[in-house]
């Protein structure tokens, strides 16, 4: 292989074009299940079908791709199996909104040809976060990608459904859900936008049954009122406690209804008593559920008045409102109104109020689930990290309610429930809407069977008059089997015995209740075991002023934007270094600009490798066994221990999934030591002709560089391939290379010892000389050791000391003998190094820079301590301020005290002149 130079200045741009074609057509991201090698398998959360990159997703897949690109070069055979999730609501109104575009409704083109235009717009569209993913570098197995509504996936959950439906799991119930009154359809939370609008609350008198004052509510819906099955309290308000237990009259209606008590109600909020309306508001209805509320439904589908809502019924809902406001001021029940602003949930369609609405809905029974997810948190089986949000879960799990499953749209696994007609009579009809759409209704108690297949027949009665439901399973549903599933259940599959369980899932907090613990619960109940060993909870990404990331609001950030102006290896590793467990980041440019600079510093250093290195080395590197049998230097000896350090602490981090730890590990070690220290000492070394040391420290630059760049390869994989190929390696791709692993056998501690204190000697001469106003300057040193075993060690070593230092002459002298004059001086335990400053420094010049540099230092001081003797601030400032501004104090006067002494220097040198 012929040695090749680098350009000489690095383009994330021309690297990154490069690699990933070659990546994968060598099938290098690819999982074989007949493979010995010990298997790892990770199943990525799947991104909504209509999703494009964000940053939460640049995080979260740059973590996926750390972790099996590291698990891949420590030889295991790994399966990242990728996929998008049909999204059914997010879909459905991406493709609604194009069609409106067309002058069409879905209701114009009926369901089955709405449904053709959505799949159409997923193959055309649909796999575009997933070439994005590419594009930031994730080495996924493409050939198994799979999809929430292909055809092996509606098999699952068919399958699913059924088994949970004949063990008695599956029921049909009641449910307030969001309604347009306008487009007659329910709406999910993504599909309802939110506005304050200026309206008012209402106050009003429920007279007491006793004949006594009763009680005052608060209300932005007045028209509900009519409704209303309660009155609610807080238990613990001293106001109403003489009150739950007792009854009320509601007004108009003349209902008698109870007070009650329920710990969520906000006590704050009007007069601390609240209406409950079962049938039309959310929180009311579980505080129907908890108390056995009747629910009487007062506004119908349409936003008109009900027969329950006596003389006002057929009217609109709010020219009710407007009829019952002035019904209350009649009868001296309106006690008063204050302004308000009302947070308005509105169709995101055409605008309209969504009127919150009781409706009959699939219902999954969680508890008899929730108990086996609840023992494998708890002992271990499935980790959490951080462990926090495992114990969060085990609360939500043993607390959680029946799961509604059944969504009112056309895109997504239709319910595969028929009812036969002839069986259910009444209790099941055809609802015909304004737009023409047909939807099957029917009773909460009417009958129903299950099947996979179209049945031709009622199972029951032999009728083939019979109905599928209309709607729809929630997304969460058929996402909740994710990792068997895609791993080829219901079948026994060979995937499934060989990758399942899976070893991580790496998620995002915001899903840890909707789908990860879900996903547990599925595992256990129709694959047998857990579907994932450790639970990776990564931060959430917010603006640099704590804000969330949103492009409505504004604040978003564009990942592919940054990739194409940092490049995508910078953006990994930028995100990465901030990635602290359990610590939210605040996104800042400032750190890919430190990423960008971090590859540039690589890139130079291979440079500076590969312009160094003799074709006699490129052509035959020696081993590392070779290497520690040949004489090294003590620089040497200490780069490829401090090496062996990293290693096992990079390995260990990752491990633990200290993600930002290992990002910092390895920067600290290519920057700070191979690169500050032991590039600039190798220069000295390979200065040397034709010698065994060149060789030796080409060598060992090589081999070090090697085991860096695989150490970052996880991290930046574009880069460190790029660069591995131009440096002497054996095998095809740093990818399927052997990730580092400590060599005890390297560990040095005599030679890192000894190497602080030679690289304290340097840094002292360089802080001597930075101080005094000459650090590019060569000067003069003069040394006083204590301890020969030191003097013969700094002897050994000048021949690099000198030229770290920018030294001319070093004299030694015993620490018996009288101290120069006119020097700048440091000291350590048994060496005190002496800078003569005549012939150097400009005295005058330097005095004048130092007594600005003093004047600022005791201006600072003087408000630092003025405050501290301020009682004002010493009594109300927290105590870590306090502290903070003491140790501010006291490195003041240090930095006082030095520069006091280094001016001292300099006037007397200046009146030696």
């Amino acid at each position: 292989m012929p040695k090749v130079s680098l350009p000489k200045t690095y383009n994330p741009k021309d690297v990154e074009a490069k690699w990933y074609g070659f990546w994968e057509r060598a099938g290098y991201f690819y999982a074989d299940a007949d493979d010995e090698r010990i298997p790892y398998c990770i199943t990525i959360p799947p991104p909504n079908v209509t999703g494009s990159l964000h940053m939460g997703h640049a995080l979260n897949h740059t973590i996926h791709d750390i972790v099996v690109r590291w698990q891949r070069m420590l030889g295991k055979n790994v399966l990242c199996l990728p996929g998008t999730d049909h999204a059914g609501i997010a879909t459905q109104v991406v493709v609604e909104k194009e069609i409106a575009k067309e002058g069409k409704t879905r209701h114009e083109l009926g369901r089955e040809k709405f449904l053709e235009r959505v799949w159409q717009w997923k193959e055309q569209y649909g796999g575009m976060i997933l070439s994005q993913l590419r594009t930031l570098g994730c080495s996924y197995d493409w050939r198994r990608e799979r999809f929430t509504m292909d055809d092996g996936y509606v098999k699952a959950v068919l399958m699913t459904f059924i088994q949970l439906a004949n063990e008695g799991l599956i029921y049909r119930g009641h449910r307030v859900i969001n309604w347009c009154s306008r487009c007659l359809t329910a709406l999910s939370d993504l599909e309802v936008e939110h506005e304050s609008r200026p309206s008012k609350l209402w106050f009003i008198r429920y007279p007491a049954t006793d004949g006594g004052y009763g009680i005052v509510v608060a209300t932005t819906r007045p028209e509900t009122m009519l409704g209303d099955t309660a009155v609610a309290v807080h238990p613990n308000d001293e106001r109403y406690k003489h009150l739950i237990g007792s009854t009320v009259i509601l007004p108009l209606m003349h209902r008698i209804i109870p007070v009650i008590s329920d710990e969520s109600v906000d006590p704050t909020f009007g007069t601390g008593a609240v209406k409950v309306t079962p049938a039309h508001d959310a929180a009311d209805f579980e505080i129907g559920e908890r108390h056995g509320l009747e629910r009487v439904i007062v506004i119908d589908e349409f936003g008109r008045m009900t027969e329950h809502a006596g003389k006002f019924a057929g009217m609109d809902r709010y020219e009710c409102r407007e009829a019952v406001v002035s019904e209350l001021e009649r009868a001296g029940l309106l006690i008063r109104t204050e302004e308000y602003e009302v947070p308005l949930a509105l169709c995101y369609r055409c605008g309209t109020a969504i009127e919150p609405l009781l409706s009959v809905q699939w219902f999954v029974r969680m508890k008899p689930l929730a108990e086996p997810a609840i023992e494998v948190i708890r002992s271990g089986r499935v980790k959490y990290v951080p462990e926090r949000f495992g114990r969060m879960t085990i609360e939500w799990l043993e607390n959680i309610k029946d799961w509604c499953i059944s969504r009112q749209i056309w895109w997504g696994h239709r319910i595969p429930v028929w009812y036969c007609r002839d069986c259910n009579g009444e209790k099941v009809s055809e609802w015909q809407l304004p737009t023409g759409e047909v939807r099957i209704r029917a009773d909460v108690d009417a009958e129903w069977f299950a099947a996979i297949e179209q049945p031709k027949a009622c199972p029951k009665c032999g009728s083939e008059n019979i109905v599928q439901d209309s709607d729809v399973l929630d997304t969460w549903f058929s996402s909740a089997i994710w990792p068997h599933a895609t791993l080829g259940w219901p079948d026994k599959t060979k995937e499934l015995e060989v990758f399942y369980p899976t070893d991580l899932m790496i998620t995002a907090r915001d899903i840890l209740y909707l789908w990860v613990a879900r996903m547990i619960m599925t595992g256990l109940k129709f694959a047998g075991d857990i579907p994932f060993r450790t639970v990776y909870v990564h931060p959430t990404i917010l603006t640099k002023e704590g804000k969330r990331m949103s492009k409505s609001l504004g604040t978003g950030v564009d990942p592919l934007e940054l990739i194409d102006r940092y490049g995508a290896d910078a953006l990994r590793f930028g995100l990465t270094i901030q990635c602290e467990l359990g610590q939210d980041i605040r996104f800042s440019e400032e750190r890919l600009d430190m990423a960008r600079d971090f590859a540039n510093k690589i890139w130079n250093a291979t440079r500076y490798v590969l312009m160094n290195l003799d074709e006699e080395v490129f052509n035959r590197l020696p081993t590392i066994s070779e290497l520690k049998r040949s004489t090294l230097t003590l620089p040497d000896r200490w780069i490829l221990s401090r090496l062996q350090h990293y290693i096992a602490r990079i390995n260990g981090y990752l491990e633990g999934c200290e993600f930002d730890r290992a990002a910092k590990a390895i920067y600290d070690f290519v920057w700070d030591e191979f690169c500050d220290w032991y590039i600039e000492i190798s220069k000295c070394a390979i200065s040397q002709r034709d010698s065994t040391r060149r060789k030796i420290t080409q060598a060992v630059l090589c081999r070090t560089l090697d085991s860096a760049l695989r150490l970052l390869h996880p991290f930046m994989p574009f880069l460190t391939e790029g660069l591995w190929q131009r440096l002497p390696h054996g095998g095809d791709s740093i990818m399927v290379s052997p990730f580092p692993r400590v060599d005890e056998d390297l560990i040095d501690l005599e030679a890192e010892s000894s190497m602080d204190r030679l690289m304290w000697l340097v840094s002292a001469i360089r802080n001597i000389k930075s101080e005094m106003g000459f650090s590019r300057s060569a000067c003069d040193a003069i040394m006083f050791v204590s301890d020969e075993s030191m003097l013969q060690l700094i002897k050994d070593n000048l021949w690099w000391i000198t030229s770290l230092a920018r030294l001319r002459e070093v004299e030694f002298h015993s620490a018996k003998e009288p101290r120069p004059k006119l020097a700048a001086s440091a000291s350590s335990d048994c060496v005190e190094i002496y800078i003569p400053l005549r012939g150097v420094v400009d005295a005058g010049k330097e005095m004048e820079r130092l007594n600005k540099q003093l004047a600022k230092v005791m201006s600072e001081l003087e408000r630092v301590s003025k405050r501290l003797q301020n009682e004002r601030f010493l009594q109300n400032a927290p105590s870590d301020v306090i502290e903070a501004e003491r140790k501010r104090e006291a490195d003041l006067r240090a930095q006082l005290e030095q520069l006091q002494r280094r001016f001292d220097v300099l006037k007397e040198l200046q009146s030696s002149e």
